[in-house]
């Protein structure tokens, strides 16, 4: 196991906590590639991992996963949910069938990104996760909210829940796709503020998670004119 060290310029994130982030890769230069990406955020320690089965996660906040690195994707995903349940997975893939994607959701991953994913959509994939969202196209987001029941039908003539001028703000700065940093950053306020914003909005909502919270508001037509962003279609 190989292992990149922070700059040693570079402080740590807003928080004060350093993120742990592992790459599981079985191709060199898919690997040096992920790390010199993601080595770029000051708050996080890449680590390179070689070994799919006998990595020790138990340190980490993250780890992204090459789906070429095993013929048994979906149980190698399953298997880490079980034994590390806060640990968030992003597996990236050649596979662009909603149905593939949603199954790798489905076992436990909370992002699926392609290999043609550029710098940019890498980095705001794994904020976003990190976050506590899940990256993946918006109709696998939607097939999922469904399947679970996290987003119910609403009876024509429901009222709207009634959200201040300041939430509205958050929502669709969270719908347009953006982290709680960009959010805090947009907005004038620390990540602490924005995740109380959002927990009051899911809790006025009825939903449980971020990403309910977004489909109920595209849904509702809350946040009109906003523009969803193309990756995440």
């Amino acid at each position: 196991m190989s292992k990149t060290p922070r700059k040693d310029n570079s402080p740590e994130g807003a928080s004060g906590e350093l993120l742990r982030v592992g790459l599981l890769s079985l191709d060199p230069l898919r690997m040096l590639g992920l790390e010199s990406i993601l080595t770029e955020k000051a708050n996080l320690e890449v680590v390179a991992l070689r070994e799919p089965g006998s990595a020790e996660l138990g340190g980490y906040a993250l780890v992204v996963i090459d789906a070429g690195c095993t013929e048994h994707l979906l149980e190698l995903v399953g298997g880490f949910r079980r034994r590390y349940p806060k640990l968030k997975l992003i597996v990236v893939g050649m596979e662009t069938d909603h149905g593939y994607i949603q199954r790798v959701i489905g076992a436990g991953a909370k992002g699926y990104l392609t290999h043609l994913a550029n710098e940019g959509e890498i980095r705001m994939a794994v904020e976003i996760v990190l976050d506590g969202s899940v990256w993946a196209p918006r109709k696998v987001l939607a097939r999922l909210i469904d399947k679970a029941g996290a987003v119910d039908a609403t009876a024509e003539g429901t009222k709207a829940p009634r959200i201040t001028a300041r939430e509205d703000e958050v929502l669709r700065l969270l719908v347009s796709g953006q982290p709680n940093r960009e959010i805090g950053r947009a907005m004038g306020i620390d990540e602490g503020t924005v995740k109380a914003h959002v927990g009051r909005l899911m809790r006025k909502m009825g939903v449980e998670n971020r990403i309910a919270l977004t489909m109920k508001a595209v849904e509702h037509k809350l946040v009109a004119g906003v523009n969803v962003r193309a990756d995440r279609r």
